[in-house]
């Protein structure tokens, strides 16, 4: 539990940081942006108007005895307009920097009568543009504008005092003020829904996650039945499948893991019971003297079924363990099936057998691993003849193309049944359950016959009909 409360802290402070992250970022971006664009809304906007006002107080002044001089009475009016217009202070000042017409009534500015030099001089020079108290005139940051104020005389234009407009600075602090309020209150409230949103969807992203944990609790306890809901088609739910897809290869090698076990248990058990007691029989004279060899004999045909038994095992190992070591080479495969057949000649007599297809068989060569495949038609033959009916038929047909060759071996008999006809390439499957018809058998010729098919790159497969035949077709690739 702590590991799953660790897992949603982390991914919860790793979400939450980022959107914060995110948040401060473009809040500090937004709020030096916002100021940056009133303050030059501002700026043109005391500039305009201090422009406007220059224009006119140039109309309606002009230069006595070396000094500015206004029509205060007709300036006033306008001034007090203006001011109140853009909300700002306005006073014009002559060239030595003296207040001579002002909207305001009530100010240190108005005290000292003068405004500092340093201000003036840029306000003469071209323009003013700025944050200050004005060397203390205020009491607080105002932003100001000036612009200079020009008479003609004796045809010279004269710099002959400046025009100001000044706003008062704390509106740039309750904008930035009233901005991040509100910027804050909007971004809690998204990391609020993003606090409920991260841990709705760390739990839809980790709900299948828990239930693949717990189900592979229960596989390590031998239970392979748990599956886990797929509930979405993203990469979850894609990992939902595979696990199920794996969930159901567990199941089918546990279940082959445990049919092997008893399979093996049952083949060893079987011939290993009658060898001891046969031999504890012979030991104790429970056996006569005159029916030891035949007994001896059974338990030596016992002993050469758990050789074969032994020898199926190791080949068995061989092939699904990848170790088979294919030595391929050109080699006439009709050779190869006469000489198979010549194995079973006692058997193919006793039970009157005849083979057709071998006449038609050409003199065809297939590259490929000699043994493999002698292995295959071997074991398929074997079959072939162990379950043909007495007087019955056993057929070959083999054919080539450019790109692979195709063999069939069939025989008439009692055939194998459609429920059946997928399971016998199954490990250790037997047709007859009671095992009385094929003694020797092992169950696991086919599977070993299908393994070394498909190492080669080939396919094999089975037909049949119920009380009529039993077909085996299988192809290789040929070499190009």
């Amino acid at each position: 539990m702590k590991n799953k409360n660790n897992l949603l802290k982390k991914y919860l402070l790793i979400n939450l940081a980022t959107i914060t992250i995110s948040f401060f970022v473009l809040g500090i971006t937004l709020t030096m942006f916002m100021s940056a664009y009133w303050e030059e809304e501002k700026r043109d906007l005391l500039t305009k108007n201090a422009l406007n006002f220059t224009y006119m107080v140039q109309r309606n002044s002009g230069i006595s005895n070396g000094r500015l001089y206004i029509d205060n009475n007709f300036m006033e009016g306008i001034l007090n307009v203006f001011s109140t217009n853009i909300d700002a202070d306005i006073f014009i000042v002559n060239e030595e920097g003296e207040i001579v017409l002002s909207s305001i009534s009530n100010s240190n500015l108005l005290v000292k009568k003068k405004i500092p030099e340093r201000i003036l001089k840029q306000a003469l020079n071209d323009r003013y543009a700025g944050t200050s108290t004005f060397d203390g005139f205020y009491d607080h940051e105002c932003y100001g504008v000036g612009v200079p104020l020009t008479a003609e005389s004796n045809g010279k234009i004269l710099k002959i005092g400046a025009v100001f407009t000044i706003s008062d600075a704390k509106q740039m602090t309750r904008f930035r003020t009233d901005s991040t309020k509100i910027f804050s209150v909007s971004a809690s409230i998204a990391l609020i829904i993003s606090f409920f949103a991260s841990s709705w969807i760390y739990y839809k992203m980790t709900k299948p996650l828990k239930e693949m944990s717990e189900a592979a609790r229960q596989f390590g306890g031998g239970n392979f039945n748990k599956r886990v809901p797929v509930m979405t088609n993203d990469e979850i739910g894609q990992l939902a499948i595979s696990f199920n897809s794996m969930a159901d290869s567990l199941e089918i090698s546990e279940n082959a893991r445990r049919n092997f076990i008893a399979n093996i248990s049952h083949e060893l058990k079987t011939p290993m019971t009658t060898i001891s007691g046969f031999i504890d029989g012979v030991l104790d004279g429970t056996i006569a003297r005159e029916d030891r060899n035949y007994y001896l004999n059974i338990v030596s045909n016992e002993i050469k079924r758990l050789s074969r038994l032994i020898v199926s095992m190791l080949e068995l190992s061989r092939v699904e363990g990848m170790e088979y070591k294919f030595n391929k080479k050109n080699f006439e495969i009709k050779k190869v099936l006469v000489n198979i057949i010549s194995n079973f000649k006692i058997q193919i007599e006793e039970k009157n057998i005849n083979l057709c297809g071998l006449n038609d068989i050409g003199n065809l060569f297939i590259y490929s691993d000699k043994d493999a495949i002698y292995q295959i038609i071997y074991n398929l033959v074997e079959n072939a003849v162990k379950f043909t009916n007495k007087g019955g038929s056993i057929y070959f047909r083999i054919e080539s193309d450019l790109n692979r060759i195709n063999f069939c071996i069939g025989n008439t008999g009692d055939g194998i049944d459609s429920s059946q006809i997928n399971l016998i390439f199954d490990k250790f499957y037997k047709i007859d359950k009671s095992r009385s018809k094929d003694k020797k058998g092992m169950g696991l010729g086919l599977y070993i016959v299908k393994t070394i098919v498909r190492l080669h790159g080939g396919d094999i497969l089975a037909r049949s009909e119920k009380g009529k035949y039993c077909e085996f077709s299988f192809w290789l690739p040929q070499k190009t």
